[in-house]
């Protein structure tokens, strides 16, 4: 438990950060209208492969033992490419609707 709360007060700065980052994502995506929600959708698969990157670096950079960070790192690689082929497959539908029908 001691390395847990000395670990937290390390990193106190970036878990301030996470929670910004958390409250100001919400913030611009709840006044963006509902028609512009898939074509973001599109962008964001960018930010996803930067998360999936992050990840990769967190899971490579951790010590063998360090099962937190390696369970974040996996977690954030799990979301990550959820999020990424979600926006993708959702891009495709949306992008289907604009093809001319075959008769």
């Amino acid at each position: 438990m001691d390395t847990f709360i000395q670990s937290f007060n390390d990193n106190i700065l970036f878990i301030y950060l996470l929670i910004f980052t958390i409250v100001l994502g919400f913030e611009i995506i709840s006044k963006v209208p509902t028609v512009l929600h898939t074509p973001l959708m599109s962008g964001a698969n960018a930010v996803s492969g930067v998360v999936i990157l992050g990840a990769i670096l967190l899971i490579r950079q951790s010590e063998a033992d360090d099962y937190v960070s390696l369970s974040l790192g996996f977690i954030g690689v799990v979301l990550g490419m959820l999020n990424a082929v979600g926006g993708f497959v959702v891009t495709d539908r949306m992008l289907e609707m604009f093809k001319k029908k075959k008769k």
